[in-house]
């Protein structure tokens, strides 16, 4: 069945893509829950304009990120946390709190799940976070962390 999908679904397309799928995932999954609609002879410019529409949002998106990336790359962010006398933290510096320190320090507001953090940080020290903003576009920020008092 041939229909033109109105949300992004993970595996068969994007939005305004006209795509050939199953009649029973069609009609049990995507109509129902409206993230398509069945592609007639007429629908082929309501898909073209929703995939204009995409490509901007697409667009805007990726310059943003840009901007953001700018201002973090190579970046210094400073967190205060208790230690104890070896410099090993009670507790950890998570990605939340990463995420604090940015918009705190450098005005620039990041989702949690952009850092890329294998593990909380449980040390004072310096530490490398890679942020990836969007496809394609990522930046490296200096996680300082030093012991309160």
């Amino acid at each position: 069945m041939r229909v033109v999908l109105r949300d992004d679904v993970e595996g068969v397309g994007r939005r305004g893509d006209i795509v050939e799928v199953a009649g029973g995932f069609a009609r049990n999954y995507l109509l129902p829950h409206g993230q398509a609609i069945v592609a007639t002879d007429g629908i082929a410019s309501q898909a073209a304009s929703m995939r204009r529409a995409r490509d901007l949002r697409v667009a805007q998106d990726h310059e943003a990120a840009e901007a953001k990336a700018q201002v973090l790359a190579g970046a210094t962010v400073t967190i205060t946390a208790r230690a104890g006398s070896t410099g090993r933290l009670f507790g950890s510096v998570s990605a939340a709190e990463v995420v604090e320190a940015v918009a705190a320090q450098k005005g620039v507001e990041l989702d949690r799940h952009a850092l890329v953090l294998e593990e909380p940080i449980k040390e004072v020290g310096s530490q490398s976070v890679r942020v990836d903003l969007h496809d394609g576009v990522s930046a490296e920020l200096t996680v300082e962390v030093v012991a309160a008092g």
